[in-house]
């Protein structure tokens, strides 16, 4: 029997099948970002041990992408490498029951994440084999994964109101089964075989003057980002927030997302990259700031939850689509391992880092400073931004 696949308009794309993955793998940071800083407090850990495991979590992301990346653009395999790594990101995470602590902790952090991050920079590109032409419309797909996100969001923190967080590690390994489960009802999508090109080098095609600034601008975003990943939850419930409200406003910024999510097919159609991408780092700028200087204002705070739509919707939705249509098809998988390398590995990694020596040394509101400048840097910076223009071949 045929799949419906009337969100898209086509008789080829898998629509439900693409879709609930991403719902499962989104469930999972649902699951684990807003709680993982929250439960390593619970266990003992201060704010530099949370900030240095939360940029092991994220730093991975700078070496293994990239592998998974070289290897799935040379086998052409990239079903089965996402399959292998959500079965073994499941196998290594489960070393958390033993309490190994804090050098266990980073082992086991390093290992499960340097096969999860096998995963979704090889689905993109999977998504994105099978829109082809219709690129535009991977926002209605991507959607289902942040309303897994504010899914699990939700309801871990009203469990988490009712019950111990020491039980957040069962939860999360359940998730990862499902990510194992959700890939087998994927299949590959044949690509042509075509002889490799002098510009389908991957490396050539990187060293670009706007595709460095390109990636510098990424870079920024995500060191934004990295105290909000590793210790928002924290920071809220400092000022008197319960775990339910923390939960309920990491979904407000989720469900924003998603209603971009569901028009950022008609705003990239009218609005060139540069221009989203200079506004959601302004936007980003003002988030952190706000952030920072009021959070016991809760109007202000929900204010602040909704530019997510801006910092990670608009942001991700439009650098995917920028990095897609800059390198040539042979070189995608590569291409977006970096953009999650340097990004979310190294961006992350190093905002999490940074927030955790100022978190200790002077306080939770200085990382969420810091965060703004970064962010009013990349939107300068973005403004000296061109079109792509190498079409994949």
């Amino acid at each position: 029997m045929q799949e419906n696949k009337t969100p898209t308009n086509t008789n080829t794309v898998p629509y439900w099948r693409l879709s609930g993955f991403y719902f499962f793998y989104f469930s999972l940071l649902g699951t684990l970002l807003p709680y993982w800083g929250l439960y390593l407090q619970g266990e003992g850990f201060s704010p530099i041990e949370i900030g240095q495991l939360m940029a092991v979590l994220m730093g991975t992301r700078i070496v293994a992408p990239n592998i998974w990346g070289y290897l799935a653009d040379k086998t052409g395999k990239r079903i089965s490498i996402i399959r292998w790594g959500a079965a073994l990101t499941t196998v290594f995470f489960s070393i958390v029951f033993w309490k190994p602590g804090f050098w266990g902790y980073a082992f086991l952090v390093s290992s499960f994440t340097f096969f999860w991050n096998a995963i979704l920079p090889q689905f993109e590109v999977v998504t994105f084999s099978y829109l082809r032409d219709r690129a535009n419309e991977y926002s209605r797909i991507r959607l289902w994964g942040s309303v897994g996100f504010v899914f699990t969001v939700v309801g871990f923190g009203w469990v988490f109101d009712v019950s111990p967080i020491d039980r957040l590690p069962t939860y999360i390994v359940a998730m990862m089964g499902l990510i194992w489960v959700s890939s087998l009802f994927v299949t590959e999508q044949k690509a042509e075989r075509k002889q490799k090109k002098a510009e389908d080098n991957f490396w050539k095609q990187l060293v670009n003057g706007p595709v460095i600034i390109f990636f510098v601008v990424c870079f920024l975003m995500q060191v934004s980002h990295g105290p909000y990943y590793s210790f928002y939850s924290i920071f809220m419930e400092s000022k008197g927030y319960s775990k339910l409200a923390i939960g309920w406003l990491w979904a407000l910024g989720v469900i924003a997302e998603i209603l971009v999510f569901i028009v950022m097919h008609r705003l990239m159609a009218r609005f060139s990259a540069r221009f989203l991408l200079a506004l959601s780092l302004l936007l980003g700028g003002i988030r952190w700031y706000l952030t920072a200087a009021y959070p016991e204002q809760l109007w202000i705070v929900l204010l602040t939850q909704v530019c997510h739509a801006a910092t990670f919707g608009i942001f991700h939705a439009v650098a995917i689509d920028w990095v897609q249509h800059r390198f040539t098809a042979s070189a995608s998988g590569q291409a977006q391992a970096f953009y999650s390398a340097l990004s979310f590995g190294a961006g992350g990694a190093f905002g999490s880092y940074v927030a955790g020596v100022m978190w200790e040394d002077v306080g939770g509101e200085a990382s969420f400073y810091m965060a703004s400048v970064a962010c009013f840097m990349g939107a300068i910076l973005a403004l000296k931004l061109r079109p792509p223009q190498i079409p994949v071949t």
